[in-house]
């Protein structure tokens, strides 16, 4: 079934919309679980998308890129802020803190899965726009997971990285979250860092499980 541009916007906005809004509020529930209250005084400890969406980056960048000859989708939403230095444990809990994010992706993806088993027993149009949905929803949550543990800082595989590297070399490597955000749209954009068969590839095995 090929999709137009606005059938496509349409399928994929509710998935994405949900991705991004319960990684964020995973990594702010996992800071509150573990001492650090930042997100919770911020009221950022929400699953409302409005709290999590940047305009830019949620909206205004994907659209561009999407209709752009590269037709790719990229972009981010607001962090949520976490002071790790108010975890009870800082450099062992910012594991779990960082890791909660994909993780939550992950099981988001599961989710996807399971509803598109049901999608067959809707009406017929109600049930072809349910499956391109589900199927959409699997593909972004898998892309945002891998993504995200890319061990590159500030992405969660960053984060993660740092907490398990020893002392001194987890500081030096946390410099390079400075220059993080640079270095990742360079090895995306240049294609140096294709995702796309892992993305496929995880989502086949995911399907073989759960469909």
């Amino acid at each position: 079934m090929e999709l137009t541009t606005l059938q496509y916007l349409t399928v994929i906005a509710l998935p994405v919309v949900f991705a991004i809004t319960v990684h964020e509020a995973a990594h702010g529930y996992a800071a509150k679980y573990f001492g650090d209250l930042t997100a919770y005084h911020q009221n950022r400890i929400s699953l409302n998308p409005m709290r999590h969406i940047d305009l830019i980056g949620t909206i205004i960048l994907p659209a561009l890129l999407f209709l752009s000859p590269a037709h790719m989708l990229f972009g981010w939403a607001k962090p949520v802020p976490v002071n790790f230095m108010n975890l009870r444990h800082p450099k062992k809990d910012m594991l779990w803190v960082a890791a909660a994010g994909p993780f939550s992706n992950l099981i988001m993806a599961i989710f996807w899965v399971l509803l598109l088993g049901q999608a067959p027993r809707l009406p017929e149009v109600m049930s072809l726009f349910s499956q391109q949905m589900c199927k959409a929803g699997v593909e972004i949550n898998l892309a945002l997971m891998i993504l995200n543990l890319i061990p590159l800082p500030p992405l969660d595989g960053g984060r993660i990285a740092v907490s398990l590297l020893p002392k001194r070399i987890a500081y030096k490597y946390a410099q390079v979250e400075r220059y993080g955000f640079i270095i990742l749209i360079i090895l995306l954009f240049s294609g140096i860092l294709d995702l796309y068969p892992l993305i496929v590839s995880s989502a086949n095995f995911i399907f073989k499980i759960f469909a």
